[in-house]
């Protein structure tokens, strides 16, 4: 099932941010040219977002909720949903409406367009 799959990615790349292999994660996940949205306004290719995640700090841990696929065509989907993340350290989380558009390639889904908004 696209919902399941994507959602194990979603997670896989929250645990990448958590353990520090997101800047090899995101770099083998995005595609040539894909970008993030970041909530700070930054829009980021992908050469650097991997350079920004090889120097981030790590998440303590983190929760998705809130889950919705939108189907765009066969092989293309959108998971919607809330992300929450606390870094050790830090009195209040993260928490952001993100949105994650995949595409199916030849070597499994990949990411074409992430997002994220502050959810107050």
């Amino acid at each position: 099932m696209i919902a399941d799959d994507l959602l194990e990615l979603e997670h896989a790349g929250w645990r990448s941010l958590c353990d520090g292999s997101g800047d090899a994660f995101y770099g083998a996940l995005m595609t040539d040219d894909a970008v993030m949205v970041l909530a700070n306004g930054m829009v980021m290719d992908r050469a650097t977002v991997v350079a920004a995640l090889g120097q981030s700090p790590p998440w303590a841990r983190y929760e998705i909720t809130d889950v919705r696929l939108i189907e765009l065509s066969g092989d293309t989907a959108a998971l919607v949903h809330t992300g929450t993340g606390w870094r050790d350290g830090e009195g209040e989380p993260f928490v952001g409406a993100m949105s994650s558009v995949y595409c199916r390639t030849p070597d499994g889904w990949k990411l074409a367009l992430y997002q994220q908004s502050a959810k107050s």
